[in-house]
C-alpha cells in the first residue's frame, strides 16, 4: 500500500494508448478512440478479479457509494447504520441521497460491533453499512443475519480493503452491492475513482445510467439515449480508467509483498508483552495494507504517540483516535450541521444526539490503537529498523510510565 508506489511502464503505456487517440472520456466518439474502451476493459478485470458479475466505475469511492445507495433504494429519511470509525466519505455518501447515517460502536476488529448494530435498529432502518476499514474485514455473517433478520439492505463499504477477503470471498462481493475507491493512496489506485460491485443485474444496470445523467446506454447513438431516470454526472474519465488497468494487473503482488511486510513486522513487535493486536474475522483474508496493534491503555498510547512524534518516527503511524478524518471524536462539522445548503430536520435531529452521544466502546479500543502503514518498497533492513525504533519508543515509555502533558 499504495499502488502509487510502483508506477511504472506498465501506467505509462495504458495513459499513451489514450493520449494517441485524445479521447478522455469514458463514452461515445466511437470511430476517434480507435477500440480504446479503457474503463470498459477495467469493469471487465474488476469483474474477473474479484468474480462478480457487474461492476460500474465512478469518480471515485465517494461516487460509488452515493450510487449504490441510490442503486438499492436508500433515500430520504432510510437509517443507514454505520461504524463510529470510518472515513468521512461513509457518511456524506449517505447524507447525499437524503438518508441518515446511524452511527454505532465498533468492536476489536475496527468494524461494526454486531450487538451494537442489533439495538440501533428501528422502524427506519433501511441498510446495514459495514466498512472494511484498513484492510480487514467485518464480521460479514453476523451482519448478513441481521440483514436477513429484519430484510435490510447489506451494502459494503471496501473502500480501504481491496483484495481482502472473508471466507473465500472478496470483500465488496458479499452483500447487495460493495464499493471501492481508487483514490491516490488505496491498495490500487487510478488517482481518483471507485467502483460498485454486484451480482444483482438490476442494481447494476441503476449504476449504469445513474452515474450518467440517467442514460440508458442502450443505442449507438449517445445523443438518442433515453433517460429512464434522473441521474447525475460521477463518470470516470479514460485516463484514471487507463491507470486502473494497468493497477489491477499488479494487485496479486502487491497483496504478496504487503502480507510478507506484515508479517515480519507483527513478528518483531510481538515480542514486546504490552502489544496486543487487531482482530481479525479471517486471518487469511486480510490484505495487511496496515498492522493495527494496542498499548494497555490511553494515557500509554498517547505518551507513545507522543514520543514517536518527537524522535520524527511516526509519520506512517496513524493514531485515529484524535485524527479528524477518520473517527467520530473529531467529526465537529458533522454534529454541529455545519453544511452550506439546508438539510432535512430527521438528520437535524440526529445530528444533534451526536453532541452528546457516548461511545465509550469505541472510545477504549480507538484510544489505545496505533495503525502502522505497510509500504510495499520496504526492505526487510527497513522493516527491522522501524519495528526497532518503536519497540524502543514503547520500552521507554513503559519504563518511565510517562504521561503526556
Amino acid at each position: 500500500m499504495p499502488g502509487y508506489e510502483f508506477f511504472g511502464e506498465e501506467e505509462r503505456k495504458e495513459i499513451d494508448d489514450v493520449m494517441k487517440t485524445g479521447i478522455l472520456m469514458r463514452y461515445g466518439f466511437d470511430a476517434q478512440r480507435k477500440g480504446n474502451w479503457k474503463a470498459k476493459e477495467l469493469e471487465q478485470k474488476l469483474g474477473e478479479t474479484f468474480k462478480c458479475k457487474y461492476a460500474q466505475l465512478t469518480s471515485s469511492g465517494t461516487a460509488a457509494l452515493t450510487t449504490a445507495m441510490a442503486a438499492l433504494g436508500i433515500g430520504f429519511g432510510d437509517e443507514v447504520i454505520m461504524p463510529a470509525f470510518t472515513f468521512v466519505a461513509s457518511f456524506e455518501a449517505v447524507i447525499s441521497v437524503g438518508a441518515i447515517p446511524v452511527l454505532v460502536d465498533i468492536d476489536e476488529s475496527l468494524t461494526l460491533n454486531p450487538n451494537a448494530v442489533k439495538a440501533a435498529i428501528t422502524s427506519k432502518t433501511k441498510c446495514i453499512m459495514p466498512v472494511h476499514m484498513c484492510g480487514s474485514m467485518a464480521d460479514m455473517d453476523a451482519l448478513k443475519n441481521i440483514c436477513d433478520e429484519h430484510n435490510l439492505i447489506l451494502l459494503e463499504d471496501a473502500c480501504q480493503s481491496i483484495g481482502a477477503t472473508y471466507k473465500g470471498k472478496y470483500v465488496g462481493t458479499i452483500g447487495d452491492a460493495g464499493t471501492f475507491s481508487f483514490d491516490f493512496v488505496k491498495t490500487i489506485t487510478c488517482g481518483e475513482g471507485g467502483a460498485v460491485l454486484t451480482n444483482n443485474k438490476d442494481v447494476y444496470t441503476k449504476c449504469d445510467g445513474y452515474t450518467d445523467h440517467g442514460h440508458d446506454h442502450n443505442g449507438a447513438d449517445r445523443g438518442a439515449d433515453l433517460h429512464p431516470f434522473v441521474g447525475y454526472n460521477y463518470r470516470i474519465s479514460e485516463l484514471h480508467a487507463a491507470i486502473g488497468v494497468a493497477q489491477i494487473a499488479k494487485l496479486n503482488n502487491f497483496l504478496s509483498i504487503q502480507r510478507k511486510n506484515h508479517a515480519l513486522l507483527k513478528s518483531i513487535l510481538s515480542s514486546i508483552e504490552e502489544i496486543s493486536f487487531r482482530k481479525i474475522h479471517d486471518e487469511e483474508g486480510d490484505s495487511c495494507t496496515f498492522l493495527t496493534w494496542f498499548l494497555p491503555d490511553e494515557n500509554t498510547a498517547a505518551a507513545v504517540v507522543a514520543e514517536m512524534k518527537l524522535q520524527n518516527i511516526l509519520p506512517g503511524n496513524f493514531y485515529w483516535y484524535e485524527n479528524n478524518w477518520h473517527y467520530t471524536r473529531k467529526w465537529d462539522h458533522l454534529k454541529n450541521n455545519n453544511f452550506l445548503n439546508k438539510q432535512s430536520e430527521p438528520l437535524q435531529q440526529q445530528l444533534k444526539k451526536y453532541l452528546h452521544q457516548s461511545f465509550k466502546t469505541s472510545d477504549t479500543i480507538m484510544s489505545r490503537c496505533i495503525s502502522t502503514a505497510i509500504s510495499l518498497t520496504w526492505t526487510k533492513e527497513q522493516i527491522k529498523e522501524k519495528a526497532d525504533k518503536i519497540s524502543a519508543v514503547i520500552k521507554k515509555v513503559l519504563e518511565n510510565k510517562y504521561t503526556p502533558v
